[in-house]
């Protein structure tokens, strides 16, 4: 199987402007994770219940590559992160009603071409599912960053109070009960990806929240949250600032986004109706 990762950093074609919006393939309908791995090297994967596969694309949006993973199902897969030895992480924590006890992150090995699992438990939870005003043990973003994965909790909506938790995982395949290293509340908004920046100085988030006008029609406000000027990997401790995330005609929420470099940001949303999933582009600063 040819996974292609780096060749395109010799990519010609990574010289030129780089688009704002990247129309996605029909097949990444749910799109629900993104790893950058060279500007016209991105890797997507879509949301729970659709074929446990990785989609490579350029950045018009074109099929370069799909990896198949026959003996995994994608169960909630919800982020897609990577390290610097050619390991792919895959989050398999999803966890909209806080009772799953199979809480997996797949590594897939590029080179060998094997894959292999952390599995995880949180010591906080001890009920599945927990009370309503409890059930904080939803997952949707993670990033590796020396020798560890970051994972931020998403507090549901409808029941919770908006707090995001800071767990630390071990890089490397194993059984791990997992206890939040940090939280922060972040008013009226959820998080649903989160990312670091190649020089590992900003974290970004894309968080949301949803209602509906009169009680009839849907609304959603999206956010993206920066963190800077962190200490010892405790990001939620930096300096934050929040700016809006690019809108559409009609309400979407942003589930995916990875750092294109160190100033720029691709987001991706899913397809709603007949309007179909798009990634933007986002400078910041």
């Amino acid at each position: 199987m040819f996974l292609g990762i780096f060749i395109f950093l010799a990519d010609v074609s990574a010289q030129k402007d780089k688009p704002k919006t990247i129309r996605l393939p029909d097949v990444l309908t749910e799109v629900s994770g993104l790893w950058i791995a060279s500007p016209d090297s991105l890797w997507w994967h879509n949301d729970g219940g659709h074929s446990p596969s990785l989609y490579c694309t350029d950045r018009s949006g074109r099929i370069l590559d799909e990896v198949l993973f026959k003996n995994i199902k994608n169960i909630d897969w919800e982020d897609i992160t990577a390290d610097d030895y050619g390991r792919i992480y895959i989050g398999d924590f999803g966890n909209n009603l806080n009772r799953r006890k199979d809480l997996k992150i797949y590594i897939y090995d590029s080179t060998t071409e094997k894959i292999d699992s952390i599995q995880f438990r949180y010591q906080e939870q001890t009920q599945f599912p927990p009370a309503l005003a409890d059930r904080g043990f939803d997952m949707e973003a993670f990033f590796y960053h020396q020798d560890s994965l970051h994972l931020f909790s998403k507090n549901k909506a409808k029941y919770g109070n908006y707090q995001t938790r800071h767990y630390v995982l071990p890089a490397k395949p194993g059984i791990y009960t997992i206890q939040a290293v940090d939280s922060l509340l972040i008013k009226r908004k959820v998080i649903t990806g989160v990312s670091i920046s190649p020089d590992g100085k900003m974290v970004a988030m894309t968080a949301y929240n949803y209602g509906r006008f009169l009680g009839i029609f849907p609304w959603v406000k999206n956010k993206i949250f920066l963190f800077s000027d962190f200490k010892e990997n405790r990001f939620l401790r930096g300096r934050m600032r929040k700016r809006k995330a690019p809108g559409f005609i009609f309400p979407k929420q942003y589930e995916a986004l990875d750092f294109l470099d160190n100033k720029t940001l691709y987001l991706a949303t899913e397809r709603i109706f007949f309007f179909k999933q798009k990634a933007k582009k986002i400078r910041l600063r």
